[in-house]
């Protein structure tokens, strides 16, 4: 009596959502989704589709991610693929759709979504196309249809039934992908229609013969998508931290939170591991320029304009949608986005501070920001910033005179002569408060002071 055979085991499902707009959180998580289904011996993978496109950088390493995973690739176009989302949906072994369904629209755009023009277009969409026939040979109309959607210029027709006309974009709803044509009939696109996502599970593998994991984005994923949508308003905000910080003594809460502000940005495009490290080493030698001029050579300025310019130029760079492997464009178009971010950032940073300016000059928070110790009977603060002064004599009668750190001076800050406290700075280096000084000289907003040894 022979033996039956084994029944075979459940298939392993791995469904990865992809329901933003394509940049490079969901890169890695598609990364590591797959990383996690080649060690577990997954069978088939099932991009759960709802995007409205984005950056093709970003599209083109999703392709060389899924072109690793030896096991069958499905997409479930819950709602629609356009842009980007059609070309990754191309690179998948089966493409399934929702009733409402939509795919297509993926003609290459500036990050602006304004058309690109002249020979940078053709040379876009050449590319393109190639890119589209070579992930998608043995796959029927596929190459064909998804050139359609890329190309504007193109007529597509199969045998006399023209399926899209020139100057037009080819878009596709569920039931217009699934449609056959030729002999012998193929879909044009589709392999087929499911209500849901356990429909076409069962439609794979078998009511009951599956074992299904759905990817959790772990919270470090939901931060960092959150971050790239309020990059403007970091930047901004950090920004605006900073300058106060510039016009305040010592260093303190503005600067720290002037810097994680910014940090932040990068937290938002660095944390997945995704991109390069080249924009973050020149921010950090910006920022390693600004602290320089601030504790070792105050007033220079040539140090501070450097910093900041590498500083704002590395923010440019990291949120730059460059092609891997392909030279930057002369055209710098490229940049429109990161630059509008930035700027938008440093517009909303110096319309903040002038707010304060203006309405906040004295009590509340103003206060804890300037200390309005009293010189003569008048805030030193505010002969500083009115442009008054010390006055000739009673500066010179300063200079030479021993007194004590205040406050810390980092290098600026505020000294205590005889009882009463005066603006100061260090012409080097940092000192603690209670630490004896001496006055050398004098500066438009208070004393030149060093360390007595």
């Amino acid at each position: 009596m022979e033996t039956p055979p084994a029944a075979a085991a459940p298939a392993k499902v791995v469904v990865i959502p992809l329901r933003e707009q394509i940049a490079k959180p969901e890169l890695y998580i598609l990364r590591r989704a797959l990383k996690e289904a080649i060690e577990q011996q997954v069978d088939t993978v099932v991009l759960d589709m709802e995007t409205p496109g984005g950056s093709l950088d970003v599209t083109f390493e999703m392709l060389k991610a899924l072109g690793k995973f030896p096991g069958k690739t499905v997409t479930y176009i819950n709602r629609e693929a356009i842009s980007a989302g059609a070309l990754i949906s191309a690179s998948t072994d089966e493409i399934y759709f929702a009733p409402d369904g939509i795919i297509g629209a993926a003609a290459p755009v500036l990050a602006t979504g304004q058309d690109i023009e002249g020979a940078m277009h053709g040379k876009i969409v050449s590319y393109l196309k190639a890119k589209v026939r070579s992930i998608s040979e043995g796959k029927g109309y596929r190459g064909e249809v998804i050139s359609a959607m890329i190309d504007i210029d193109s007529e597509f027709k199969i045998g006399d039934e023209v399926i899209k006309q020139k100057g037009e974009l080819l878009s596709l709803t569920a039931q217009e992908a699934v449609k056959t044509y030729g002999d012998p009939p193929q879909p044009l696109l589709g392999a087929g229609i499911a209500d849901n996502l356990g429909a076409l599970l069962d439609r794979l593998h078998g009511a009951g013969n599956y074992s299904v994991q759905r990817l959790e984005v772990t919270w470090s994923e939901k931060l960092a998508q959150y971050l790239t949508r309020i990059t403007p308003f970091l930047l901004g905000l950090g920004l605006l931290c900073l300058f106060i910080e510039f016009k305040t003594p010592g260093f303190g809460v503005f600067g720290i939170s002037g810097i994680s502000l910014l940090g932040l940005v990068f937290f938002g495009q660095f944390v997945a591991g995704l991109s390069g490290h080249e924009p973050i080493l020149f921010f950090l030698l910006g920022l390693t320029l600004v602290a320089v001029e601030l504790f070792l050579f105050p007033g220079v300025m040539l140090l501070a304009v450097a910093g900041g310019a590498l500083m704002l130029g590395s923010l440019v760079w990291a949120m730059a949608d460059l092609w891997p492997s392909e030279p930057i464009p002369i055209s710098g178009d490229v940049f429109v986005m990161p630059l509008v971010n930035v700027l938008a950032g440093v517009v909303l940073a110096v319309l903040l501070f002038i707010a304060l300016l203006k309405y906040l000059p004295n009590g509340g928070l103003w206060d804890h920001m300037v200390l309005n110790a009293v010189v003569a009977g008048e805030p030193l603060a505010a002969r500083a910033l009115t442009g008054r002064g010390l006055g000739e004599l009673a500066a010179a009668s300063l200079v030479a005179r021993t007194g004590i750190a205040a406050t810390a001076l980092f290098p600026s800050g505020q000294v205590e002569i005889n009882g009463r406290r005066y603006e100061a700075r260090l012409a080097m280096g940092f000192a603690e408060a209670r630490t004896p000084v001496i006055v050398t000289g004098l500066a438009e907003f208070g004393l030149i002071v060093e360390v007595l040894s």
